[in-house]
């Protein structure tokens, strides 16, 4: 059975075990990077193939003759023509909930980052300003408890119901944002999005990108928010109008971001938190899901689907 793992350092840097591919797969062949151009070459004679970000679209498909499992290194699907998929046979797997423990610890790193000050009490220090203080401590900036904050989540699916848990350990009232469009009696509980921009001290994006959420956030939202709020993003960088976070950390409109991800990655063309150096943004290239643990997640997730599909199972297929 032929196989192939199409961009495989998006998920390895020689520091994986890939062994639980290879025992299931043993014909199995690793390209760290495949450039468009190459992908059709690649695949046309095998019959299983990994993907993280590679776009595998109808004329892809249609010439991989021999392609009967897909297997995506991520949740999300859309770089899969999915109904040329199912028009051939292929079936497509993804991976799910390997990244959580990951993505809530970048989550609430960020935030102690935030609420205790720690870059700026960092700087003062760089600066010479406790060296030349007159007292033991230096109380220039605040400093708060998650305890006494609100957390917004936009978004309860998995890492959102994780990001969830670990608030209510740190005492923190947790307002579960409603979907925009949707009214209070299909989602029982939770609270409308503009409200919960108002109230919340910390907002966490969790949501996937679609019509529905492109440019979620932008200046009428930043509007909203509360001026020392605390905006993160590790979900999609589409989900926020950049420029309007730009100059919403700039003004003061809101306290400060962590962003994990941007509109376009790597973003070659530019982007204006590019440019943006206040101590109040942290941005990072896309590493929030990124620990060595749940890269070996994926890699083994990946594995027991192949012998899932190869039982006819349906656990984590697609279609």
């Amino acid at each position: 059975m032929k196989a192939v793992f199409l961009d495989f350092a998006t998920v390895d840097t020689n520091d994986l075990d890939p062994s639980p591919l290879t025992d299931v797969l043993p014909d199995l062949t690793f390209f760290d990077v495949t450039p468009t151009e190459l992908v059709t070459k690649r695949i046309q004679d095998a019959e299983f193939v990994f993907t993280n970000k590679i776009r595998l679209d109808q004329a892809i498909l249609s010439n991989a003759k021999s392609l009967r499992f897909i297997g995506i290194t991520a949740t999300g699907t859309d770089n899969i023509d999915l109904s040329s998929a199912d028009k051939h046979g292929i079936a497509v797997y993804n991976i799910r909930a390997y990244c959580t423990q990951s993505v809530v610890e970048y989550v609430f790193g960020a935030l102690l980052y935030f609420t205790h000050n720690i870059g700026r009490f960092v700087q003062t220090v760089k600066l010479g300003e406790w060296q030349n203080s007159n007292n033991f401590c230096m109380l220039k900036y605040p400093i708060r408890e998650l305890s006494s904050m609100t957390l917004g989540l936009v978004g309860h699916g998995e890492l959102g119901h994780g990001v969830e848990k670990i608030a209510q350990e740190f005492g923190m009232t947790v307002l579960i944002a409603r979907r925009p469009g949707t009214s209070a009696k299909h989602d029982d509980g939770r609270t409308d999005f503009r409200e919960m921009l108002r109230r919340a001290d910390v907002i966490s994006l969790h949501c996937p990108l679609t019509d529905n959420t492109r440019d979620l956030i932008g200046e009428e939202e930043f509007r909203l928010m509360k001026p020392d709020a605390i905006l993160i993003n590790t979900a999609r960088g589409g989900l926020i109008d950049s420029t309007a976070m730009a100059a919403a950390l700039r003004n003061g409109e809101i306290g400060a971001a962590a962003v994990d991800v941007l509109p376009q990655e790597p973003p070659t063309d530019g982007n204006p938190l590019l440019d943006y150096d206040g101590l109040n943004l942290i941005l990072t290239p896309h590493v929030a899901w990124a620990t060595i643990e749940a890269r070996q997640n994926a890699i083994n997730q990946l594995a027991a689907n192949v012998a899932t599909f190869l039982k006819g199972g349906e656990k984590n297929r697609v279609l």
